[in-house]
């Protein structure tokens, strides 16, 4: 079933004229709405030539046909007309749009892309006299005064390439670094007499933690830390024999690991060395890092783990917190992107609001690969456009109040 699609004047209605060389201007603005031809599309028309101008899109790419009648609606063979129509759009834009004969209309010879949205000029020759049609056909398209425009807060970038980073993300936990930890001995049998520390306690490496009765000599010694950092254990009190084994445990926190789940799907793209982020559940905290470690096997059957270090100075990143780590897989190259801020919808398709001076008109974007801040713009946007990052919802209110839209 064919659909064709009518041009409306959605914003903006200029008087619609014809002149030819026989025959005489016909303006028709006392029309509150376009005339409608048989086709559905825009009538156009004079007292020696009338034009249908119609969209055809359906199942193919948009395609401008026009049909030619005389005055009293009767058709005229298209191949005894010659005729350009000139698609003026924002930016200053021009679309040349020339038409060879098929079937019963005219066919253009250029895809109508979108937004339709423009200023129409229509020439034709017919039988050596020629006839000339202008209108407005605006779509997607609003026009803000500089007061307003500086009271919106609208903000704008100039649409180029961004390089983009592609994340996969995994969950994991903070451990202390096995390479850290340090388990305090006696190093003669003997009975303990005091304990200097508790659990929770900072240490300096040489200091004295506690003192143990020799019970070969019988004189006292002290057992000191290894290391700097933090009694995170602590198995002994005054009075017990030292043959308990590891008597105090001493990490030192200054760096910690990020212990990571990794699931099959992950295991495939992820590999030692790449950049992570890691962040905490609150999204407050957040370090880079890299992949250090990658098991090779995985643990209940499913699951394999990986390994990120990172600095912890002030203590923050306690052991046993759970966080989030975007580990960056992929870094693209985009010729083209835009802020996933200014992603709007129009007519169910993804779009940008282009700035032109005062006026700000849709753009239908094909989006690509994207990012945490950027979309890969592979089609309807130039490169070097200025488009809307922020406050674009009030665009979209504006361009739905008035209507500006066409049914597709």
């Amino acid at each position: 079933m064919k659909f064709y699609l009518i041009i409306l004047v959605f914003v903006f209605h200029t008087p619609l004229f014809a002149a030819g060389g026989h025959g005489h201007g016909h303006d028709d603005t006392t029309h509150e709405e376009p005339a409608e031809g048989p086709h559905g599309g825009r009538l156009l028309e004079s007292d020696g030539l009338n034009l249908e101008v119609t969209i055809f899109e359906s199942g193919i790419p948009p395609e401008m046909r026009i049909y030619p009648y005389h005055p009293d609606g009767t058709p005229i063979s298209p191949e005894k007309i010659a005729m350009t129509v000139t698609l003026e759009r924002t930016g200053g834009q021009q679309d040349l749009i020339d038409f060879n004969a098929e079937g019963e209309y005219l066919l253009g010879d250029l895809e109508i892309i979108e937004p339709h949205s423009y200023g129409v000029e229509v020439s034709a020759n017919l039988d050596g006299n020629n006839y000339h049609w202008h209108y407005e056909s605006y779509e997607g398209r609003t026009e803000i005064n500089d007061r307003l425009l500086d009271l919106s807060k609208i903000e704008t970038e100039i649409a180029g390439p961004q390089t983009l980073t592609i994340t996969n993300k995994v969950y994991g936990i903070v451990t202390k670094s096995e390479d850290n930890i340090f388990d305090v001995y006696a190093p003669y049998p003997g009975i303990v007499q005091t304990v200097l520390v508790k659990t929770g306690d900072k240490v300096k490496k040489g200091q004295r933690l506690l003192t143990v009765l020799n019970q070969q000599t019988l004189q006292t010694y002290d057992v000191n830390s290894p290391s700097n950092g933090e009694v995170t254990s602590r198995q002994v009190k005054p009075g017990v024999h030292t043959d308990i084994g590891a008597l105090l445990e001493i990490s030192d926190l200054s760096k910690v690991w990020i212990e990571m789940s990794m699931f099959p799907k992950d295991i495939e793209q992820i590999t030692k060395g790449m950049d992570v982020q890691i962040t905490d559940l609150h999204g407050e905290k957040t370090v880079q890092s890299k992949v250090d470690y990658l098991s090779p096997q995985m643990t209940g059957g499913h699951i394999a783990r990986a390994r990120a270090t990172i600095p912890n100075t002030d203590g923050s990143w306690r052991p046993g917190m759970h966080v989030v780590a975007n580990v960056v897989v992929e870094r693209i190259e985009a010729p083209l992107a835009v802020r996933r801020s200014a992603i709007q919808t129009f007519r169910e398709m993804p779009v940008v609001f282009g700035q032109f001076g005062n006026v700000f008109e849709v753009r239908m974007v094909q989006l690509g690969r994207q990012d945490k801040h950027y979309f890969e713009v592979t089609g309807g946007l130039k490169p070097g456009t200025k488009y809307v990052i922020n406050n674009s919802y009030l665009l979209k209110a504006e361009v739905l109040k008035d209507g500006a839209s066409h049914d597709h």
